[in-house]
């Protein structure tokens, strides 16, 4: 312990203004520069159109990837702008945060045969970015309904079901926690991936579909309930996201210098002075999904000196991209695997001066440590091993919960008639931003459905009343306790 000595005796180096005045202008820079129309047309020159398109499939949200494709070929930007929208509504900020790489870019015929597959982010960023700079929304609601959504959380989930119900005619109040809406888009996305405020900036062109109202700074649980909103609305979509941070578990982690990685991201995100975030000379991050990734790399561009993230495991068990990976180091992040944490260091102040880790190995499949440890110094330790759902909100409400998080059927209801939940709160969800905006489409439309006494399709029954199988589709309308009526033979 030679070496925790030296730095357990030094207060931590952490300062703000780590880099020159004039670097903070361009710290956080566009990651992915948009392509140019000649460079538009050139890359989707390079789509096979494929019929049966694996992208396509690939796609959480469905997005008819080829026919967009062709349209930016034919230059047509706006058409193929209303094609991906029409599916998801945030594309613009998917085409900047999806992990293409493992989605619909990995499934590209292309990347199969060349290891190169057309630059589908990219190329659906061009087309949406086209269409908002026309400041003109492309869809129109339908005819008043005269029913009236509560949506628990303006986050991509959120959002996408408010969109979809209020183009169906349905009036839409938005419940937010935050002072500003977009979720994790507004305070999780790291900065050099939504440059310019686009995360507002989307909201805005959201909103002008007209009929959604967001009232800010109302917290379930807290200035509303469930109780309350199933009695003032007709129906109840619960999208509030994950806002629990995972603790690692160690003593002292309350320290000066033990900091959530999430919080961190989202003071940075609505800091309106770079300059004045602290910043750590040695900064160890604990973690390796992409929360761990986005706050090494922005630590790093903020002027950390040595930027370590220690994962638990093997690199292929990292939920971060093989590309989110190489990206981490090539800002000059160092990646060490087979390493948890044991320990936290401290100085004579009680601030966090190191960590000591633990090696591991996984014989037989199961994670355990080895006993060998190593010891760095660390002026910031950054927790981003996971966040967690606060059930507390629902607490008496009758919601069931599976794995921590509300459970939810094929079309996002809950166990209670008239609330439908999606996004990351929900049991077997992706934590995608495409995952969450699918679920709010799905629920929505679940919810036009049963505000409007549309029945649900019957698998089938299409085919079998063009075969003759079925005489009148009277005989399979649901009954009043809910079977279908029997055919008659």
């Amino acid at each position: 312990m030679a070496e925790s000595a030296s730095f357990e005796t030094e207060a931590p180096d952490i300062r703000a203004g780590r880099l020159n005045a004039a670097a903070y202008d361009q710290v956080f820079d566009d990651l992915h520069p948009p392509l140019t129309r000649h460079e538009a047309f050139v890359e989707a020159d390079r789509c096979y159109f494929c019929y049966d398109a694996p992208c396509m499939n690939a796609c959480p949200t469905g997005i008819d990837i080829p026919l967009f494709i062709r349209q930016i070929a034919a230059d047509n930007p706006t058409g193929s702008a209303k094609t991906i929208l029409a599916e998801n509504i945030l594309g613009g900020m998917c085409a900047r945060v999806c992990p293409t790489e493992t989605l619909c870019e990995q499934a590209c015929v292309r990347e199969a045969a060349e290891g190169k597959p057309v630059k589908i982010g990219l190329l659906q960023r061009y087309a949406t970015d086209h269409l908002m700079a026309e400041d003109k929304h492309p869809f129109t609601r339908a005819a008043p309904t005269g029913k009236h959504v509560a949506v628990v959380g303006a986050g991509p989930a959120g959002l996408s079901a408010a969109h979809r119900l209020a183009q169906h005619g349905h009036e839409v109040t938005i419940f937010e926690a935050r002072p500003k809406g977009g979720g994790l888009n507004e305070y999780g996305i790291a900065a050099y991936k939504t440059v310019d405020d686009f995360a507002q900036k989307e909201l805005d062109f959201i909103l002008k579909i007209g009929g959604i109202t967001i009232e800010y700074d109302k917290a379930l649980g807290r200035d509303i309930s469930i109780e309350a909103l199933k009695a003032g609305y007709d129906a109840v979509f619960l999208g509030m996201g994950l806002p629990e941070v995972n603790d690692l578990g160690l003593e002292g982690e309350d320290a000066d210098g033990c900091i959530d990685a999430v919080d961190y991201i989202a003071a940075l995100r609505q800091s309106d002075d770079l300059s004045a975030l602290p910043v750590g000379r040695n900064v160890v991050v604990i973690g390796g999904g992409m929360t761990a990734i986005d706050i090494a790399i922005q630590i790093k561009l903020l002027g950390a000196e040595n930027v370590t993230i220690a994962y638990r495991r093997g690199r292929e068990s990292m939920n971060a991209s093989a590309y989110e990976q190489e990206l981490a180091q090539t800002h000059g992040a160092i990646i060490r695997h087979w390493l948890q944490p044991k320990a936290l260091k401290h100085n004579a102040a009680g601030a966090i001066c190191g960590i000591e880790l633990e090696y591991t190995a996984q014989p037989n499949g199961k994670l355990t440590g080895t006993g060998e440890t190593l010891t760095l110094p660390a002026d910031q330790v950054f927790k981003a091993i996971g966040q967690s759902f606060d059930a507390h909100p629902l607490a008496g409400s009758g919601i069931g919960l599976a794995k921590g998080r509300i459970s939810v059927d094929a079309e996002r209801r809950t166990s209670v008639e008239g609330i439908w939940a999606g996004g990351d709160c929900v049991a077997d969800g992706q934590d995608l931003t495409v995952a969450s905006v699918q679920d709010g489409k799905l629920a929505a439309e679940s919810i036009h459905r049963a505000l409007m006494r549309i029945p649900d399709q019957i698998d089938g029954f299409a085919e079998a009343v063009l075969a003759g199988g079925i005489s009148s589709p009277a005989e399979h309308l649901p009954q009043p306790d809910g079977s279908a009526r029997p055919t008659a033979r």
